[in-house]
């Protein structure tokens, strides 16, 4: 049986962006919608505002009370979801096949139409505060959010997504609905679609249900994110295991010292048993139960970070293990053949993290959003095998001077 080609790329639907996947024999459909609003634009007598109106636009809009909301996709089997990061919301359906027109009239319904009556906030104010309370009693995530306060201090990245339970008491619909006008524009925004619908009835559908939104862009004051003196602290919060993150500023989703990044920290700590910090604090030496290595990327800089659980005792012992392992990389260039099986495996792991049609969707909207292309697996291949052992040196150096937060 031959199978028909999957293809995508990116057209304009009346106001709106849209990249697309087509793949005529899917039997499930992604449709959403990628906004370029998180955290970060909160304001700075607002930190969590945007969690909260992502949670408070399933509340009701002008054609629907959040009853027909939850039901709206749930009837077919399908689903409706979303999710708040330091930059950006995504608002996304999963349903069977031939869903279309279903999918994008809610999500577009609820991009630019939804009323946040003041009872449905109270009571959703209740449910995120306690979402609030219940992230500070896991030391191994909040230790993340408490770090990236010290790395950002003084910036729009400075805060936790979710907020706190003071600014969460004064968030009334008058605001819900101004941050909604401020951001959820055309120009703002990226839609995508993963299924068997044929681009042209895509764009068709798209252009529909977004008919009437503004196409005023949004205004960014202007924000320059500079490298602080590192810190070492240690906060006492009476736990038996010490939680540990360790990092630093690096380059963010523009530059094209992203592709070394990803592979340094894929090689230090990523996914992989043989990482070389799993390795060095784990299989060598029992000091941690877990460890990892991470890069997270904004649009003006990004975030290098180390993050390990351990006994209090043996905390400084793994710091001077990750900075050792650092060190090593910056030091001694990767021989060829260590080279190529660094990249074989890294992007062996992206195709198989590109089967996940879910994840595969959303970051075709990132990627119109941000980048205005989409690339292939192919084009992403072939930047990673274009990496030298030097440039993997140089991006190690850039990273050897780590900040660290430990919790215990």
């Amino acid at each position: 049986m031959r199978h028909r080609k999957i293809n995508e790329g990116i057209v304009q639907a009346g106001p709106m962006r849209l990249a697309y996947r087509h793949a005529p024999s899917a039997a499930v459909e992604y449709c959403g919608a990628v906004v370029l609003a998180g955290s970060r634009n909160d304001g700075p007598a607002a930190p969590g505002l945007a969690h909260f109106v992502e949670h408070t636009i399933f509340k009701g809009t002008q054609r629907r009370s959040s009853w027909h909301i939850n039901n709206r996709m749930e009837r077919v089997g399908g689903e409706l979801n979303a999710y708040t990061t330091k930059e950006e919301t995504i608002v996304y359906t999963a349903a069977p096949a031939g869903n279309l027109n279903r999918s994008f009239d809610l999500i577009a319904d609820l991009c630019m139409s939804s009323r946040f009556p003041d009872a449905e906030l109270d009571k959703e104010r209740d449910v995120v505060a306690d979402e609030i309370n219940s992230y500070l009693d896991m030391p191994s995530d909040a230790v993340f959010d408490d770090f990236e306060d010290l790395l950002f201090a003084g910036t729009t990245l400075g805060h936790n997504i979710l907020g706190n339970t003071e600014a969460l008491a004064t968030f009334d619909s008058r605001l819900c609905r101004q941050y909604l006008s401020d951001w959820y524009t055309a120009p703002n925004m990226a839609i995508f679609y993963y299924g068997s619908a044929t681009p042209a009835r895509v764009a068709k559908t798209v252009e529909s249900a977004f008919a009437g939104i503004s196409v005023r862009e949004p205004e960014r004051p202007a924000e320059t994110i500079a490298k602080r003196s590192t810190f070492d602290i240690c906060r006492e919060r009476g736990i038996h295991q010490a939680h540990t993150v360790m990092g630093c500023l690096t380059a963010g989703a523009m530059s094209d010292e992203r592709f070394a990044l990803a592979l340094l920290t894929n090689i230090l700590g990523g996914p992989g048993m043989n990482s070389r910090l799993n390795i060095s604090l784990r299989e060598r030496r029992g000091l941690v139960y877990s460890v990892d290595a991470s890069a997270s990327l904004f649009t003006d800089c990004g975030e290098f970070a180390v993050y390990f659980g351990c006994d209090p005792g043996d905390v400084d012992r793994c710091k001077d293990l990750v900075n050792h392992e650092i060190a090593d990389m910056a030091s001694h260039p990767l021989t060829e053949r260590a080279l190529a099986a660094a990249k074989k495996q890294y992007i062996g792991q992206l195709a198989v993290a590109g089967d996940n049609r879910e994840n595969s969707a959303i970051a075709l909207g990132r990627a119109a959003r941000l980048y205005g292309h989409i690339s292939t697996a192919e084009q992403t291949a072939s930047a990673i095998e274009a990496i030298t052992a030097d440039q993997l040196a140089d991006t190690a150096k850039k990273i050897s001077q780590l900040s660290t937060l430990t919790l215990r």
